[in-house]
């Protein structure tokens, strides 16, 4: 079902004359075991409400509004039109309008789009050829509707008629459309269909990524969270949504850099029985000739020409200032908005929530600011066999995990709501699924298998989760699954096995984090692994590392680990992600242990 309000609402064209198609319903047609359209409709299942245009189509969700042009074939202008009016009168502030003959769509591309929104009125995708896919794009309501508004006719007007002035293109993979039957079959050839237009194949969910590929997957594929106005200090682990602008000069005014004298013209200077202190009143201006005792960070007195720091002043008598020869002339002092001036950027939009942020907007006198997140967690341990405290009965373990995962969410700016135990039964993830509103990361502590007791895959299909990463092509890790509820909230499946999951969940959170934030993609470590091909197999694998002490550095990783406990984690400084067939020496990723 459609989730939050603040979600684009969608427009999904599906009528049209097909004339290149002999007439055909080109969206009904299957491309990668599901029509175009369904493919449009898995696409935005994570979206605002849904109104597709065209012939009715009865094997189509309830929740989903039909509705048609004013005259069937009579262009996307016209379907556009209907579209909007079939939202009523109070859409969504952006509106996500498709075409239905996408047969290569993702929610990664809309949630792309999406991101790169902004402030424009509309923003398109672009094909690999650089042309702009009017029928690829995430519009502002408003504008929309008032252009719409404006046409003496919506019947057989190009798209062009419509797009606005402060327009957005974004290249993109995936957005290849079919107008020929010709386009048609190298689509089919492509996503290596074999039944053309017989019932719709189960789509391929067991496929496995690269940890890379899947960090993409969920840097971009991700709903973000909305927009909110946050104090900084509380918000932690979140992102800017827009630039952090300086409210203020920095420094307020002119001030001493260092403790000395503020001294105006050239010595020696009469020293005068005033002193300036940070933060007290500034002293009375200096005339040529005088100088006055000053702190570090006061105000200097107006006709100030320098500050003469202790090390470099020696007073005589009882009033005598004079700089000792051969000591270099400096001014020390720092000027009004030599650092920032009102309106300098101070950090762009997708930076992290930080200390280091937060101390730099305050000396601006900035405390809030414009951010997504931080996301919120929500643990569930699952099984029947673990135990988190009291003494163990036959066939039980301890909880060796869920207590120290609010820590290492924690260290990645997530807080945890709470944590929870879910027992084995066949249908407990229904309803941990449909309550999960209330979180945005919803990680799973194992069920992510496909043994009698992995209930999580079918708990995400029956609640038409959009699944994202399926499994990893990665030892240990293989059978990690990620998905987004129609609520978006993330579900982060994680193995049962404790290093497994702990090595999975460092591994994926950062992107996580970014593809909700907005937030920018951490810097990797990397270097070295002396040992890699002791270590490397057929499969990626990702494995405990200290580093190497000979020259160079770099990692040493452990060719073997026990899996079943973190016991081999103690004395290691973190982990390393060794790719198949690596050779001694290979660069290699580095994820620190926090």
């Amino acid at each position: 079902m459609p989730n939050s309000p603040l979600a684009p609402d969608v427009i999904v064209l599906a009528g049209g004359r097909a004339s290149r198609m002999g007439g055909v319903d080109k969206p009904g047609l299957v491309v990668g075991g599901q029509s175009m359209l369904q493919t449009a409709l898995v696409a935005v299942a994570s979206l605002g409400r849904t109104v597709v245009v065209g012939p009715p189509r009865p094997e189509l969700a309830a929740h989903i509004v039909q509705t048609r042009e004013p005259e069937p074939g009579s262009g996307p202008v016209a379907a556009v039109a209907a579209g909007l009016a079939a939202l009523g009168a109070e859409p969504a502030p952006r509106v996500v309008v498709l075409a239905a003959d996408l047969p290569f769509l993702t929610g990664s591309v809309i949630g792309e789009l999406i991101r790169h929104s902004g402030d424009f009125d509309a923003v398109f995708a672009a094909d690999d050829s650089g042309r702009p896919q009017y029928l690829i794009g995430v519009w502002r309501t408003e504008p929309l509707a008032a252009r719409i508004a404006e046409l003496d006719s919506v019947i057989n007007q190009p798209m062009k008629a419509l797009v606005p002035l402060r327009t957005r293109i974004v290249p993109l993979p995936g957005v290849d459309d079919c107008d020929t039957p010709g386009e048609i079959a190298a689509a089919r050839t492509a996503l290596g269909d074999r039944g053309g237009d017989a019932a719709p194949a189960a789509p391929r969910a067991d496929t496995a990524v690269s940890l890379d590929r899947a960090r993409e997957l969920l840097r971009t594929g991700l709903s973000r969270l909305p927009e909110r106005q946050a104090d900084l200090h509380a918000v932690r682990g979140a992102a800017l949504a827009a630039p952090l602008t300086a409210a203020e000069a920095l420094p307020r005014f002119d001030v001493s850099a260092m403790d000395g004298y503020a001294v105006a013209g050239d010595g020696p200077w009469e020293l005068r029985a005033d002193i300036g202190f940070a933060g007290g009143q500034r002293p009375d201006g200096l005339r040529p000739g005088e100088a006055v005792r000053i702190a570090t960070g006061a105000q200097v007195p107006e006709g100030t020409t320098r500050v003469l720091r202790d090390e470099f002043a020696r007073v005589t008598g009882h009033s005598e200032l004079r700089r000792l020869p051969e000591t270099p002339l400096r001014s020390d002092i720092r000027r009004r908005g030599e650092d920032r001036a009102p309106g300098d950027e101070i950090a762009p939009a997708g930076t992290a929530v930080s200390p280091a942020l937060v101390s730099a907007a305050a000396a601006v006198e900035v405390t809030t600011a414009t951010v997504r997140g931080p996301v919120r967690a929500r643990i569930v341990m699952t099984g029947d066999e673990i135990r988190s405290s009291g003494p163990l009965q036959a066939g039980q373990t301890r909880d060796s995990i869920g207590p120290i995962l609010p820590d290492l969410l924690a260290a990645h700016g997530v807080p945890v709501l709470d944590r929870v135990h879910l027992r084995d039964t066949a249908h407990g993830f229904d309803q941990v699924l449909a309550t999960a509103a209330d979180c945005d990361l919803l990680v799973v502590v194992g069920a992510t298998g496909a043994g009698a007791a992995d209930q999580l895959r079918g708990a995400l299909a029956r609640c038409r989760a959009r699944l994202l990463v399926s499994r990893l092509a990665l030892r240990p890790g293989g059978s990690t699954v990620v998905a987004e509820l129609p609520s978006t909230t993330t579900v982060l499946g994680l193995p049962g096995n404790p290093y497994a999951a702990i090595a999975t969940l460092l591994a994926l959170v950062p992107a996580i984090v970014g593809g909700r934030t907005g937030a920018h993609a951490p810097r990797r470590a990397g270097g070295p692994l002396r040992n890699a091909a002791e270590i490397s197999g057929p499969v990626a694998r990702i494995v405990p590392a200290r580093y190497a002490t000979q020259p160079g550095g770099g990692w040493v990783g452990d060719p073997a680990i026990r899996t079943a406990h973190l016991g081999g984690l103690i004395d290691r400084d973190g982990l390393v992600v060794v790719p198949a067939g690596a050779r001694d020496d290979d660069h290699v990723e580095f994820i620190a242990l926090v």
